[in-house]
């Protein structure tokens, strides 16, 4: 089955609908999960790594945070970011688990 992206693109920009006070910039960890029990997580982070993130494992030792930034608050500069790490992790089998704005 194929990932769907503007499913998730919609999503994302939804998430600004109606939402005041939000920083001009911030850094954004994006979420992923792994999906197979053999997924390569050393190879998926030096992926991201290469395209600019930072990474760390958390959690259950399931979920990895891709770290960008900072970068400006908006919907077309996440979803642009999101999008590229989407496409890493899919290709390492990682699944997206949403974004949220670093604190």
């Amino acid at each position: 089955m194929s990932h769907n992206y503007e499913a998730q693109r919609r999503e994302t920009f939804a998430t600004f609908k109606g939402v005041k006070g939000l920083p001009a910039q911030s850094v954004i960890d994006f979420l992923f999960f792994v999906e197979e029990t053999d997924a390569n997580w050393s190879a998926f982070e030096k992926a991201l790594k290469a395209r600019g993130f930072r990474t760390r494992r958390v959690g259950d030792g399931e979920t990895l945070i891709a770290a960008f930034g900072p970068i400006p608050v908006t919907p077309e500069a996440i979803w642009d970011k999101e999008r590229l790490a989407t496409e890493i992790a899919l290709a390492h089998d990682f699944y997206p688990d949403g974004w949220e704005l670093a604190e």
